[in-house]
């Protein structure tokens, strides 16, 4: 997937411009209304909020401000109905993120759909790539959701299966998310909002390919023809995705410790642990995954730059502590790496700095350790050591002529140079992206 132009507007990506626009331009405002109140409705049968039953006499309503043991603060206000055909209650906050996950799943099945139609209808439409990519990409929030249906909306423990996933994934437990359920909602928003973000930024670059017009009624068309399907071209893409998902749980985990760990509490090794081995591993993850030129940009423009060996300091330290290994003070101060769990597992005494893991032995801790310990500590390190080398096959999925040449070679017509630019002009009545120089490539 090409990454979006120096001149996109983050502001841009941020509010879903171009997939509003889409949207609005299929007249399926009613499509994406449709979705989200079909979401809606079954996310609150599985998570307990609405109960169809038969229940004896007329109708009863009431505020909820609170309860005896003042807990659950983000429950309240809430609105509770009793009614002859059932039960229905709104805690605050499971509400509002029941809302925007339900208008995210909405908008992302209706782009899907309105793609997949156009991919029928136009033959060549349907063998372009970049519209498989998109249909994919519109459908992702929908995938993403569904796994997690009722998680948002669980007053109870009706929606178990993914509540338990979301558990697994933060390394905590059923028992703890179902009483500390504000993560539920943080968790699954997090989610549709990152895939409805690379769902846009698919629109920004291959619109104009369905037919997607500018307001000033151009049409937004990539002026670069997709990466060609080949086998690292799409190993690449399958280590993207990887990082992505790897990066976003492993970032939410450390809210999901704060349901047992206050923050204003935690020591100095718990709050090393949340901003490095977390946030700036995840961080990494997240924006290779999204747009690998731009960080092989950052870090490889000025490599002896004083910033920059800041950052890669930090990933290297950050890194080696969660793929590898802490000291013991370290360690039983809340964060162990990787062999310090192995260690506790062996039954290898404390002073080897071990430290019993979250899981025990099994398949969730083994994910736990290679997609997130492993994974994400790995590979901070490798692009800590190595940021060139490392980022240059991640580039393989970039829109054609994204991926650097090799090393001695000439560049190619329509290759872009170091600079980022093309050394070939775009074929004659192709149309540029909107708001980009002729040519160019990535941010």
């Amino acid at each position: 997937m090409k990454e979006p132009t120096p001149a996109t507007d983050p502001i841009s990506i941020l509010t879903l411009s171009e997939t509003r626009r889409f949207i609005r331009q299929s007249h399926a405002r009613m499509m994406v209304v449709f979705f989200a109140i079909l979401y809606a409705l079954g996310s609150m049968v599985l998570g307990g909020m609405l109960i169809v039953t038969r229940v004896p006499g007329g109708y009863t309503s009431e505020v909820l401000w609170g309860n005896a043991l003042g807990s659950g603060a983000w429950n309240y206000p809430g609105y509770l109905l009793v009614a002859p055909w059932g039960v229905l209650s709104l805690p605050f906050l499971a509400t509002w993120a029941m809302i925007l996950v339900s208008v995210g799943v909405g908008i992302g099945v209706s782009v899907a759909l309105l793609i997949a139609a156009r991919l029928l209808r136009d033959r060549k439409l349907a063998a372009a790539q970049p519209g498989s990519v998109s249909a994919v990409a519109g459908l992702t929030p929908a995938m993403i959701a569904l796994v997690t249906l009722g998680a948002c909306c669980s007053t109870t423990a009706a929606a178990t299966a993914g509540v338990g996933l979301v558990a697994q994934s933060s390394g905590s437990t059923l028992n703890n998310l179902l009483i500390n359920n504000w993560y539920l909602d943080l968790f699954q928003i997090t989610v549709i909002g990152i895939s409805l973000f690379a769902q846009e930024m698919i629109l920004e670059i291959y619109g104009g390919l369905f037919g997607l017009a500018r307001a000033d009624g151009a049409v937004t068309a990539g002026a670069v023809a997709p990466p060609p399907l080949t086998a690292r071209s799409i190993g690449a893409g399958a280590f993207r995705a990887v990082l992505l998902m790897s990066g976003v749980t492993w970032s939410l985990a450390m809210f999901a410790q704060w349901t047992t760990v206050s923050p204003g509490t935690a020591g100095a090794a718990l709050w090393f642990q949340w901003i490095f081995e977390h946030q700036l591993l995840a961080f990494l993850a997240v924006a290779v995954a999204l747009f690998p030129t731009a960080v092989t940009r950052v870090l490889c423009r000025v490599p002896a730059s004083p910033w920059t060996l800041t950052c890669r300091a930090a990933l290297l330290v950050a890194g080696l502590s969660l793929a590898v290994w802490v000291p013991p003070l370290i360690a039983t101060g809340g964060a162990p790496g990787f062999l310090n769990e192995v260690f506790a597992t062996l039954g290898l005494p404390a002073a080897w700095g071990s430290v019993a893991p979250v899981f025990s032995p099994g398949l969730s801790l083994y994910l736990r350790w290679g997609f997130q310990y492993l994974l994400l500590g790995g590979f901070a390190v490798l692009v800590a050591v190595a940021p060139a080398r490392v980022l240059r096959p991640l580039r393989w999925t970039t829109a054609a002529g994204d991926a650097p040449a090799e090393a001695g070679s000439p560049a190619s017509p329509g290759r872009p140079s170091s600079a980022g630019f093309s050394l070939a002009p775009a074929p004659a009545g192709r149309v540029e992206p909107r708001g980009s120089a002729v040519g160019a490539r990535d941010p």
